[in-house]
């Protein structure tokens, strides 16, 4: 098959997918499910115990499937520190994948080069970017798969990539005009830093697309895209995931309510803590099934709470609707598009003797996010715990010192003053 024909193959195999009958889904679903526990089963040793009482033929709909037990991060996490560096959850040996990605924690995940494997180009091509678009790709090359999972989108849709990676925001305007870039793609706050540095040389850009996540997309910040010409839509992704939902545009290129699940995965909202689907509408935690056969996760909880809208979206889609990132069921919060973990804060006290406690705290300034590290101690000096703080949390923050005894005694380590409405 030639190479425009192949790409006008899978262009209709996004449209076909998206615009299915809701019970046409349901019927793919119910064949897909027993084999996809069947493989995890026989391929992935930490699937088959954890899936070990669950008769795979009889998983053939979503109300079986939320009978199934609920795999939770700090699983994986132990798994992997017990057999590194997938803890056996991986379909395929270390070797079967081209890539292999570090996220905090750490927590390694698998990845591939073929077509799509992430199924972010579904939210590229929503975004309406393809052939004849420059994507400059903003996100992190270095370990983590943000980088490459949106490489691997931009090839699906036919998109011609810049690697850019993030900062050195000089270089990435002089970058953008010269090479034409059409499309940015990486967290939402660094595209206004490089507009506003192209602001102050005087250098005009053509960028007028933006496909954005690892981070919250506030209402300001899109108008003030809005505003310079740029239309912007964010993904809900996660490394372990990929692509679990994204946003979509009426036919009169408005922005449509909500994000449309992907076609690849099968999300539940779960009341925290247990695996029981909430009702329609109700704030719960999101649980994930991947229909994934390298790296088959079933029921794994994100920790992120949303909910399900009502209805079909005006985009034509017919795929259930949530209403994206909504907070976190538990304190890992996203700050700067990295998850800071509750566990990385006691490894900052464990560190100092000196240190009672510590609590981070995630506000915006400005458009941009400010991690704040205060610290519970009788040293005089910030700059002491500096290091220590970028080394534990994997971010550069500010640090407040309090004396002991100070920080409220309610067991929270992590606080989000970000407001999202």
């Amino acid at each position: 098959m030639a190479r425009g024909e192949a790409e006008a193959m899978r262009r209709r195999n996004f449209d076909d997918l998206e615009t299915r009958d809701p019970e046409a889904r349901e019927a793919d679903l119910a064949r897909a499910l027993p084999g996809l526990i069947a493989r995890a089963r026989a391929a992935a040793p930490a699937l088959a115990r954890h899936l070990a009482a669950v008769e795979p033929s009889a998983v053939t709909s979503r109300a079986a499937l939320a009978r199934l037990p609920v795999l939770r991060k700090a699983g994986l996490v132990a798994a992997q520190a017990a057999l590194p560096p997938f803890g056996g959850f991986a379909a395929l040996p270390v070797a079967g994948f081209e890539h292999v990605f570090q996220s905090p924690g750490p927590i390694y995940e698998p990845g591939r080069s073929d077509d799509d494997w992430w199924r972010l180009g579904r939210f590229l091509h929503a975004a309406g970017v393809g052939r004849g678009d420059i994507v400059q790709n903003c996100f992190s090359y270095h370990l983590v798969p943000a980088g490459m999972m949106f490489e691997n989108a931009a090839r699906a849709v036919g998109a011609t990539v810049l690697p850019a990676g993030t900062g050195q925001t000089d270089l990435q305007v002089r970058a953008a005009a010269d090479v034409g870039t059409t499309v940015y793609a990486g967290t939402p706050d660094f595209l206004k830093v490089v507009l506003d540095r192209a602001d102050e040389a005087g250098v005009r850009l053509a960028i007028r697309r933006a496909v954005v996540g690892g981070g919250a997309l506030f209402p300001s910040l899109r108008q003030h895209y809005a505003d310079r010409g740029i239309a912007c839509r964010q993904c809900y992704a996660t490394a372990d995931l990929g692509n679990i939902a994204y946003e979509t545009s009426a036919e009169d290129g408005a922005l449509a309510e909500g994000m449309v699940v992907d076609e690849g995965v099968i999300v539940e909202i779960v009341r925290p803590g247990t695996g029981d689907p909430v009702p329609e509408g109700e704030v719960g935690e999101v649980v994930v099934t991947t229909l994934n056969p390298d790296y088959p996760l079933v029921r794994f909880a994100t920790g992120d709470l949303s909910a399900v809208l009502p209805g079909r979206s005006p985009c034509g889609r017919t795929n259930m609707r949530i209403r994206g990132w909504m907070g976190r069921a538990d304190q890992t919060t996203k700050i700067k598009g990295m998850f800071v973990r509750p566990e990385q804060v006691a490894a900052f006290v464990a560190r100092h003797d000196e240190v009672a406690r510590a609590r981070v705290i995630a506000t915006r300034e400005g458009e941009m996010d400010v991690m704040t590290v205060e610290v519970e101690t009788r040293a005089a000096n910030p700059a002491l715990y500096e290091r220590s703080v970028l080394d534990t949390l994997k971010l550069r923050g500010r640090v407040v010192l309090v004396p002991p005894g100070s920080l409220p005694n309610d067991g929270r380590v992590i606080v989000d003053e970000r407001r999202y409405d």
